[in-house]
């Protein structure tokens, strides 16, 4: 990486707070490298969940499409544009606009996914998002307490055949998702809200990383 990587902090915090989480500290290493890497060259993370892990992947979206704990002002040159196409009112959004880092839940897509549902195969739900919407150089970012959800799996399996890079967050078992995405967080619990209750602090820390890295 050209810009320096300073993703240390983040997750020394994110332990120190979550001394359980020490074991997974090397996953969550990679997974913030495989973030970073993503969007450095142009990709966008594709987040799905079931349930609760579900609201979690709209929760990562809403952290990555605006600021979370930096400001993130457009450069000048977004904001010349802003101006040059709408004028005072350009000028106005330029000003109050931010940053992104292209972030897409694929639980949020009603119509589709109901289509999905009643003309298709339920577990293909997230799986034919990924075709329609993946391309070389995008990230998969799957959620599931078990990391045996059909629908997440399927969607894992659909990224790696379209070669784009697969993270996965789970509890502490082996799994279908541990065994085929390229990093997989296993936290050290079991039972689902407990499993939930650590994937949000995961998560916050990773796009904490990320904001740091491309907006610092």
């Amino acid at each position: 990486m050209n810009k320096k990587y300073n993703a240390g902090r983040f997750i020394d915090d994110l332990v120190n707070r979550y001394s359980s989480l020490s074991g997974s500290r090397e996953q969550i290493e990679e997974s913030a490298v495989l973030l970073i890497e993503t969007v450095k060259n142009g990709g966008k993370i594709l987040i799905c969940g079931n349930g609760g892990s579900s609201a979690d992947a709209e929760h990562i979206v809403g952290e990555l499409m605006k600021g979370f704990i930096r400001n993130r002002p457009l450069s000048t040159r977004q904001k010349a544009s802003l101006i040059e196409a709408g004028g005072e009112t350009g000028k106005q959004m330029g000003e109050l606009l931010q940053q992104a880092i292209p972030a897409v839940s694929l639980s949020t897509h009603v119509s589709l996914n109901t289509a999905i549902l009643n003309d298709m195969d339920p577990s293909l739900i997230f799986s034919q998002q990924v075709l329609g919407l993946g391309k070389q150089g995008d990230l998969l970012w799957g959620l599931s307490t078990s990391g045996n959800s059909k629908n997440v799996v399927s969607a894992a399996i659909a990224a790696k055949a379209m070669g784009l890079n697969t993270l996965a967050m789970t509890g502490e078992k082996e799994s279908r998702l541990s065994e085929i995405c390229t990093v997989c967080i296993r936290v050290n619990e079991r039972e689902s809200y407990k499993i939930q209750e650590l994937h949000l602090p995961v998560y916050h820390a990773l796009c904490m990383i990320l904001e740091d890295y491309f907006f610092a």
